[in-house]
């Protein structure tokens, strides 16, 4: 019987190349979107995030659920901005429990995360059996409350995803970093102490085909490399396949200041990090095909990003 995966939020990136992965596995794949596009090769079904409507609830019976839905967190923390991002992961994972119930259950959900769950936790090595941070409420006020959300569909496995930094081509995090080192910009962060937790593209659409394909795994899982850098070899990195010299560190206050007046982003996402680790894939028998940074870069960056 063919494989039905429903993926909510699935307009993004992540969520197009996770939707052009499993179609070509030949899975059947529909998209839970606000506005249909004409151009898209998928199945859509309309919804709004909030209202349980049987035009689109009703695909989720027996299907694979892939919940991405949410704003982005590349935005300045204002009150506002915090609420935002809140109220754009909680009510739509509570309108697709609500459907769940009312219509019958994915047999598997996969929750988006974020290891950002862990607040800024220095140099502690993570792994699922880590305790969520009580602070700051963005993001893991809001990653909380996001996990919490989802509870009490019925489904029959639920895989929580705490993922890491997805390096995925021509996304916002990447083309970013790649555009400040090539603009000799590239310098460590502060200190550059702060942990980095990464994981290829290739190895979250991988890690995603093994927890379908386990029906052991389930609960809270890391998706991230087994190697995450700090800020400063990640820059280096950067800088040498990039052919860049060595930069100057950006200060600390400097950071603070662009964030907020330059790039209209979250400093907290340069300036605090996470160490986790993804025990339970590697428990579980999954083998990453990137686990090390500089092949990935490599594998990522365009030959004309390396001009």
């Amino acid at each position: 019987m063919q494989q039905r995966l429903v993926i909510a939020g699935g307009s993004g990136a992540l969520g197009q190349g996770v939707a052009n992965h499993f179609a070509t596995r030949g899975y059947d794949v529909t998209i839970l979107t606000r506005k249909i596009k004409p151009i898209s090769r998928f199945k859509q079904l309309v919804w709004n995030g909030r209202s349980v409507e049987a035009s689109w609830g009703r695909s989720l019976k027996g299907a694979i659920l892939l919940n991405l839905a949410g704003e982005l967190v590349d935005k300045v923390p204002t009150i506002k901005n915090v609420d935002l991002l809140a109220s754009s992961r909680v009510e739509p994972t509570k309108a697709l429990v609500h459907a769940a119930r009312k219509f019958g259950a994915p047999k598997l959900w996969l929750q988006m995360s974020t290891l950002a769950i862990y607040g800024d936790a220095g140099n502690l090595e993570l792994d699922e059996t880590a305790q969520p941070a009580s602070g700051p409420r963005q993001m893991a006020g809001v990653a909380r409350a996001w996990e919490a959300a989802a509870s009490g569909s019925g489904s029959q496995r639920v895989a929580i995803l705490r993922t890491a930094v997805v390096l995925q081509r021509h996304t916002p995090a990447l083309d970013r970093l790649v555009r400040i080192t090539k603009l000799f910009l590239g310098g460590r962060v502060a200190s550059g102490k702060q942990w980095v937790s990464w994981i290829h593209f290739d190895d979250f659409i991988g890690a995603l085909e093994h927890i379908i394909g386990d029906e052991t795994i389930f609960g809270e899982i890391h998706l991230t490399s087994p190697n995450p850098v700090t800020n400063d070899t990640l820059m280096k990195t950067l800088r040498s396949l990039l052919h860049r010299p060595w930069t100057p560190p950006t200060p600390a206050m400097a950071i603070r200041i662009g964030a907020w007046l330059l790039f209209r982003t979250d400093p907290a996402l340069a300036l605090t990090g996470r160490r986790a680790v993804p025990t339970k894939l590697q428990k579980n028998g999954f083998a990453f095909q990137y686990p090390e940074l500089e092949a990935a870069l490599k594998d990522l960056l365009s030959a004309e990003a390396r001009s």
